[in-house]
């Protein structure tokens, strides 16, 4: 091959490269309306596997990942029928019921939080209290008739990571948020440093999946677009959870490794941005 063929064929991988790119992004772009697991792609193994090596942040990030969906953790079918123990009066139906956090709630607090009113609302208390329990007789009251999730479900392992963040992976959300505005409290901060904190961490990590002005990845429609900033202003306390422990079955960073004020500056900074 002449140096003239070469440089030729080198132009012409780079131009491909690029078209597949912009292929890529675009395909991101107009397909983004579907769930967040359904947009964002990464390696299987990191997303649905386990390192061996696993570190107490790793496991109390799945914890908090399956606590949110394990069927979509373990990429797998929940039971389709709605679960034995949901109440008859509860609003859900079908495999959603089978979530921890569908009678639980993101704050964790059950029909003593944001899920005591509304299409969540069960009567069924939260986990708070459980905080601190041994991880042993928390994962037996997952396999116990109440709760029904068997071995071929989760596994022990999977149960045990769940317990783990029963146990010492939770977060006092009252402390975090305003239950009444949503805003994040800023603590020993001023709001402008809060701000600023969760400006940095966002456009340095987030930004590269959600864009710095929040809207690359629409978890809603083109009619009703559901970006960031929308869902930071809607539910704070799930964006939170998801702040630190990630999305199921998706590619994404999780802050749980480093100090929860980060994770709660991150979401401040989300309320600020754009929500259509």
């Amino acid at each position: 091959m002449t140096r003239i063929t070469k440089t030729v064929f080198a132009v012409l991988m780079l131009a491909a490269g690029a078209i597949a790119v912009s292929v890529a992004v675009a395909q991101h772009r107009i397909g983004g309306h579907g769930r967040m697991h359904d947009t964002m792609h990464g390696n299987k193994a990191t997303v649905f596997g386990a390192p061996r090596d696993t570190s107490e942040s790793w496991t109390l990030a799945r914890g908090g990942l399956l606590y949110d969906n394990w069927a979509a953790v373990l990429d797998r079918r929940a039971p389709g029928n709605t679960h034995p123990s949901y109440p008859k009066t509860g609003k859900q139906s079908g495999a959603s019921t089978w979530r921890c956090k569908e009678c639980h709630g993101w704050d964790y607090k059950g029909n003593d939080g944001k899920y005591a009113n509304g299409s969540h609302a069960t009567g069924i208390k939260g986990i708070r209290a459980a905080e601190g329990r041994d991880t042993k007789q928390i994962a037996k009251l997952l396999r116990a008739p109440a709760h029904g999730y068997t071995s071929t479900m989760i596994s022990d392992n999977e149960l045990a990571r769940i317990a783990a963040f029963v146990r010492r992976g939770q977060h006092d959300t009252d402390k975090l948020i305003n239950i009444e505005s949503g805003d994040v409290r800023a603590g020993a901060l001023s709001l402008d440093a809060l701000l600023e904190r969760g400006r940095g961490i966002f456009q340095t990590t987030c930004a590269v999946c959600h864009g710095f002005g929040g809207r690359e990845l629409n978890f809603g429609t083109n009619r009703k677009p559901a970006f960031i900033g929308t869902e930071a202003k809607g539910n704070p306390w799930e964006l939170l959870h998801k702040i630190r422990n990630a999305h199921p079955g998706a590619a994404m960073i999780s802050l749980r490794a480093f100090p929860i004020e980060d994770a709660a500056a991150v979401l401040a900074y989300a309320r600020s941005l754009p929500d259509k």
